[in-house]
């Protein structure tokens, strides 16, 4: 794919902004149903007048055509007719492909009259009331979603606008009368998109956007801060956490040092939280990436995060139970020894709970960090606090537990332990045993 790298340099005082590939992390689902959010059925067949290829007249000429062009293509069809208006929408069709190419291409095409007349167009496409879900049982986790039936002229647009903010000649100092607060607030409602493929190049806009017009940052994190409140006290749904959320991630990974008091507050007062939500599974590979991005820019905040995972640790759903075991190890991998001890009473006292837990899983992942080598190293320099902990969890299990591959890792654990500080594992055994035996 082409290279997406985004805004140009910007000085060390402003926040940089990371690019990423616009390859996205999930992978589309088959399709289930379409629908349409343009519900508008015309009554009588669109005719537009068939314009001549840019290619084909003279380069003076070329600029006013580009923007005849540009206005047809405000023109709306009815996808959910199938028959409607059929050679219309392939000559709209083909007239998007020639402007993507235009644009792509052509040097000089975007004039100061160009700016008004592209967001026109991108705004008539893109800015729809979203048809509501098929039904309130709509899963994400489990059903397909529903893909938007003008897909052939919407992937189009949103191409056209992607190239149009990285050519070259693109001026932020014009365009920002047209790419507003408003502008913003509509793109970011699109996000609850069912259709992952409009989401994937909603998430590309807001990060072009967000890297190109420094007067709309603060404004983006607020609204993304809101979108995730919402969320999280009120709705529980919203279908563009996940890409809203990677955007963060290279927004959070550009911040300048120190971080400031709201980034911080953002950290706490919204990340943490997401994690309590029921279809957690859907965004959290997004949002452990940010907590680590976070904490690798500043690792004075590691307390206050893992006391907010220990506070809002799974109770009855195991599989959330290792989605937080799986991002507390990529919080270990990145922690300062000196932080490391600040937690390690609270952290090991929930390890201990989970390598007693029933379910199977959650056993083995708290297990499995006994196979990393930094948490080891650290666990080692520590034993005197972490093995008292642990002790009687793991002992017990040796002795009881009934899968024979959970009681051969807790002997690799027992072992480990034992090499650490054989004083202490002596100790502890002899009182184990003499309390059993009260």
């Amino acid at each position: 794919s082409r290279d997406m790298s985004s805004a140009p340099t910007t000085p060390p005082s402003v926040d940089k902004v990371d690019g990423f590939s616009r390859k996205s992390v999930r992978k589309a689902r088959q399709k289930r149903s379409q629908s349409s959010s343009q519900f508008r059925s015309q009554g009588k067949p669109i005719e537009l007048t068939p314009l001549p290829l840019l290619k084909d007249v003279p380069s003076s000429e070329q600029p006013e055509l580009f923007l005849k062009k540009l206005q047809q293509c405000c023109v709306i069809f009815d996808f959910m007719d199938t028959l409607s208006d059929l050679k219309m929408k392939e000559y709209k069709r083909s007239t998007l492909n020639e402007l993507v190419d235009y644009i792509t291409i052509s040097r000089g095409c975007l004039t100061e009259q160009t700016y008004p007349e592209v967001v026109r167009m991108v705004s008539c496409n893109i800015f729809r009331t979203l048809p509501p879900s098929d039904s309130n049982e709509f899963d994400p986790e489990e059903d397909e979603p529903t893909l938007e039936a003008s897909w052939p002229h919407l992937q189009l647009v949103y191409e056209f606008f992607i190239r149009f903010l990285e050519s070259q000649e693109f001026q932020p100092s014009i365009a920002k009368k047209y790419i507003d607060q408003k502008f913003v607030l509509q793109l970011l409602e699109l996000f609850d998109s069912e259709d992952p493929r409009e989401r994937d190049y909603l998430k590309t806009v807001l990060h072009r956007i967000y890297g190109k017009f420094l007067g709309l940052r603060a404004f983006i994190r607020k609204q993304i801060n809101n979108i995730f409140l919402r969320f999280v006290y009120e709705t529980e749904h919203f279908n563009g956490v996940a890409e809203l959320l990677e955007i963060l991630g290279s927004i959070i990974n550009g911040f300048a040092l120190p971080l400031k008091a709201e980034h911080k507050q953002f950290l706490v007062k919204v990340l943490i939280p997401l994690h309590t939500v029921r279809s957690l599974s859907l965004f959290h590979a997004q949002l452990a990436y940010c907590i680590v991005q976070f904490l690798e820019k500043d690792p004075s905040l590691t307390e206050p995060v893992i006391r907010g995972l220990m506070k809002f640790w799974p109770k009855t759903c195991s599989q959330k139970e290792v989605m937080f075991l799986g991002e507390l190890e990529e919080i270990l991998d990145v922690i300062e020894p000196s932080q490391f001890v600040k937690i390690q009473e609270p952290l090991f006292k929930q390890i201990a709970k989970c390598v007693s837990s029933p379910h199977f899983q959650v056993a083995e992942r708290a297990l499995y960090y006994w196979n990393n080598e930094y948490i080891m190293s650290l666990i080692e320099e520590n034993s005197n606090v972490i093995l008292p902990i642990m002790f009687s969890s793991l002992y017990r299990i040796s002795k009881e537990h009934w899968n024979p591959a959970i009681v051969a890792l807790v002997y690799n654990v027992l072992k480990a332990f034992m090499e650490m500080n054989s004083t202490m594992f002596d100790e502890l055994t002899a009182t184990y045993k003499s309390d059993r035996q009260r």
